[in-house]
């Protein structure tokens, strides 16, 4: 297994984890869901965290998506460079940073920003990567 690979492989059991976080934060706010629960949710107002760790897990979702596609594309055309394995473990750590600062609640202007502006242009890189290497 190359390096991007198994970055890609966490990336998706990172984001296959993200949304325990939000429900056990329903279940501590609202306690244990019932049969009515799922016929129609009633959920009280959740904590901002709640809200927050929601949002983490989306955001995730949402760019699990491009970092697959760019992943499994490199790895397809044979592009794998020490830049490459490079970019894809800092997706993944920028990931964590993200998710867990998002969570939390970091109060830092632009951290979140940040972190996350790291991820994606460590996405890029692979995706330039595999462009410049194309035949």
């Amino acid at each position: 297994m190359t390096t991007e690979l198994f970055y890609l492989l966490m990336s998706a059991i990172l984001t296959a984890v993200l949304w325990m976080p939000y429900i056990l934060g329903i279940v501590h706010t609202n306690g244990l869901m019932t049969p009515d629960y799922y016929e129609a949710p009633q959920a009280g107002p959740l904590p901002n965290w709640v809200v927050r760790a929601n949002r983490a897990h989306q955001n995730a979702l949402e760019n699990l998506s491009p970092f697959t596609a760019i992943v499994l594309v490199a790895h397809l055309a044979g592009v794998h460079t020490g830049l490459t394995a490079t970019a894809a473990a800092v997706y993944f750590f920028a990931r964590v940073a993200h998710a867990v600062v998002h969570i939390i609640g970091v109060r830092v202007f632009w951290t979140r920003t940040l972190v996350f502006t790291v991820g994606w242009l460590s996405m890029m890189t692979i995706g330039i990567q595999v462009l410049i290497h194309f035949e």
